[in-house]
Order: C-alpha cells, then structure tokens, then sequence
C-alpha cells in the first residue's frame, strides 16, 4: 500500500496507491487453520488502459483512486487471492494530508472468504511514502466470518508485504 500512497501524492486526482489491501485465486490454505497470524504478499494489477497519467495537480479533499492486486503465500510463489481497495483524500495540506482507504481480501483454497479493513493514514508529497502502516480489521466471510483484528503492512520490493494479526 505504501507504493499506492506515494503514487497518491505524485498523481493527484488520478492517483493510485497503498495500503495495501490485497487477492484471482488458486488452490491451496490462505492459512494454517489453527494459525490467526500469517503473511501474505500482495501484488498490484496493473490496469488495460495503459500507463497512468502523469501529476497535473497535488491531490485534494474528495480526490479518490482505487487498485487491484493479486495475493500470494510468498513472493513469486503460490498465489491465493485478490483485493480491490478504493481511496479518498480526506484532508489536504501544502506538505500531504490524509488518506482513508477500504478495501476486500479475497482468500480461496482453505480456509477460504472475504476479509475486510480500512485504514486512515498520512501521506506526503515530498516523501517515498509510509515505511509501515496498519489497517484495521472490520469483519469478514467464510471462514472469517468473526475476524477481527489487524493487518501490518509495509513495502518490500515491488511487492507489499501483509501481516495479518487476526481473533475471532
């Protein structure tokens, strides 16, 4: 997601970034079934449409932008999922603002369902982006239908890493 939230204040209106929620699938668990905490990777999808338009203007209040990535066990390796994530820039300063974001992790194999989160993060137009940030939890499907908890994200490579820490 920190990727997203740089493109956020480089691209404006027309941004794309974050957090990182990521997951079309495969087979195989998402997590050991006994296990609340596991890591996943998300990857985003680029989109058909070409290349992203280049910044005319930093963002502002009610700018919003949304990506797609594909989620797997390890880099490079099983995939076991989908996300969707919209954005919108909820304040605006000359040096960044915030940004609130909520998107959908999408687990097959076993178990398997929708996780949920959102989060509300500070991006700036002169840094790279977040080192790490948090997402919260707000619900689930499936096999998450209790889920709860926490999800860690932070950039690594050209890849977002996800430590979900989930009860419920």
């Amino acid at each position: 997601m920190s990727r997203h939230y740089r493109r956020a204040g480089a691209l404006g209106a027309a941004v794309v970034a974050a957090v990182a929620f990521a997951t079309p699938a495969s087979a195989g668990p998402a997590q050991p079934a006994d296990d609340p905490d596991f890591t996943l990777f998300a990857k985003e999808v680029t989109s058909d449409e070409g290349a992203e338009p280049q910044p005319t203007a930093p963002p502002a209040a009610g700018d919003t932008f949304s990506f797609a990535s594909d989620l797997f066990r390890s880099k490079g390796g099983e995939k076991v999922g989908r996300d969707g994530v919209t954005c919108t820039v909820v304040r605006q300063t000359e040096q960044g603002g915030d940004i609130m974001c909520v998107g959908t992790f999408v687990l097959t194999g076993d178990p398997a369902g929708q996780i949920t989160g959102q989060t509300l993060t500070a991006f700036s137009l002169t840094e790279e982006g977040p080192a790490e940030f948090e997402i919260a939890v707000t619900g689930g499907t499936g096999d998450f239908q209790d889920a709860r908890g926490y999800i860690n994200a932070t950039e690594d490579g050209d890849h977002e890493r996800l430590d979900f820490h989930l009860t419920g």
